[in-house]
C-alpha cells in the first residue's frame, strides 16, 4: 500500500465515520478500486485489520472534540459527578447489545454481508430510511427541540443499542442508526448526534482492539497467535500507511464533525438520504456493467 493510498483511506475513513453515509461501505468499495485486498486472503486480512485500525483517528478526533463530556463520564465513575456517572451508563448500556449480538454473529456477517450488492442494498434501505423518518417527523407534527443528552435513560440507550446492530450489516452505518434511533426515542437533534458520538467511541474503540488483536487462522497457522491481525497488516504494509491513515483520518473526522453538527442545526438528514440511494444506485449499476466486482 502507497502512502496516498493509506492517505486517502484514512480521508474517507474520517468524513464518512461520523456521516450517516457508512464508512464500511465507503472503504470496501474504495479498497476494491485501488486493488486492495484482492490478490489473496492474506492480502484481505491485511487490508480488512488496516480498515479497522484507522478507526483510531476518527476515535482521536471525537475524544478531543468532546473532552469536557468524557472528562465529565470519567469523575461520573469516580463519584463526583451525578449526571456524568449517568451518562457514562447510558454509554455502556448502549454499547453492550453490539458486544453481545457482534461476537455472537461476526463470522456469518463477514461471510455473508460483505459483498457489493449487500452493500448497494444497504445504502439504499438506509437512505429509503432517513427520508421516511423526515416525512414522519414533519406529518406527526414533532417540531419540538427534544430532550437535552442528561435527559436520556438508560432504557432509551438501550433501545438505541440494538438500533446500533443493525449497522452490522456493511453500508448501513452506526452512526445513521444511532442518530436515527435518537431522535426516534426523544432526543433533540444535537443531543442525538452527541450521543451518537460518544456511543461511537467505546464501540469504534472496542472494535479496533478486537480486529488488532484477532487470531488470522486458515494460513497455515503463520499468522495463529494474539496480535495476528496487527503483525499481519504491520509485515503486509509496514508502519508509514498506518501512520499516515490514522493522521488523515483524525483531521478528516473532526473536520466532518464540526461540519455535521453545524448542518443538522438548521438542515435535516434528508441530504444524507438522497446521497445514499443515489450512491447505491451509481454502484449497483457499475456491477451490473461489470465495472465493478460483485
Amino acid at each position: 500500500m502507497a502512502p496516498w493510498q493509506a492517505f486517502l483511506l484514512g480521508l474517507i475513513e474520517g468524513i464518512t465515520e461520523y456521516l450517516p453515509i457508512s464508512s464500511t461501505g465507503h472503504l470496501l468499495v474504495a479498497q476494491h478500486l485501488m486493488g486492495i485486498g484482492t490478490r489473496s486472503p492474506l492480502d484481505k486480512a491485511a487490508a480488512d485489520t488496516f480498515a479497522i485500525c484507522i478507526q483510531g483517528g476518527a476515535i482521536l478526533a471525537v475524544v478531543g472534540l468532546y473532552y469536557p463530556r468524557v472528562l465529565q463520564m470519567i469523575r461520573g465513575v469516580l463519584g463526583m459527578d451525578a449526571e456524568g456517572l449517568r451518562l457514562a451508563i447510558c454509554i455502556l448500556v448502549g454499547f453492550l447489545p453490539a458486544a453481545v449480538i457482534g461476537l455472537a454473529l461476526n463470522d456469518w456477517i463477514e461471510a455473508k454481508l460483505f459483498g457489493t450488492w449487500p452493500i448497494v442494498a444497504a445504502w439504499v434501505v438506509g437512505g429509503v430510511l432517513i427520508i421516511a423518518t423526515a416525512w414522519w417527523k414533519k406529518r406527526s407534527g414533532k417540531t419540538s427541540d427534544g430532550m437535552g443528552l442528561l435527559e436520556m435513560t438508560w432504557k432509551m440507550a438501550l433501545i438505541v443499542g440494538f438500533l446500533q446492530c443493525v449497522a452490522m450489516w456493511p453500508g448501513t452505518s452506526r452512526s445513521l442508526m444511532t442518530i436515527v434511533g435518537g431522535l426516534l426515542v426523544g432526543l433533540s437533534v444535537k443531543a442525538a448526534v452527541e450521543y451518537s458520538f460518544l456511543l461511537g467511541v467505546l464501540t469504534l474503540t472496542a472494535a479496533t482492539a478486537k480486529k488488532a488483536l484477532w487470531k488470522v487462522e486458515g494460513f497455515g497457522g503463520t499468522y495463529d497467535v494474539w496480535f495476528g491481525g496487527t503483525k499481519l497488516m504491520w509485515e503486509t504494509y509496514g508502519p508509514l500507511p498506518l501512520i499516515v491513515g490514522i493522521i488523515a483520518a483524525t483531521v478528516s473526522a473532526a473536520l466532518a464533525v464540526k461540519w455535521l453538527v453545524s448542518y443538522l442545526q438548521s438542515h435535516g438528514l434528508s441530504l444524507f438520504g438522497w446521497y445514499r440511494i443515489a450512491a447505491g444506485a451509481l454502484v449497483g449499476g457499475l456491477v451490473l456493467a461489470n465495472v465493478f466486482p460483485a
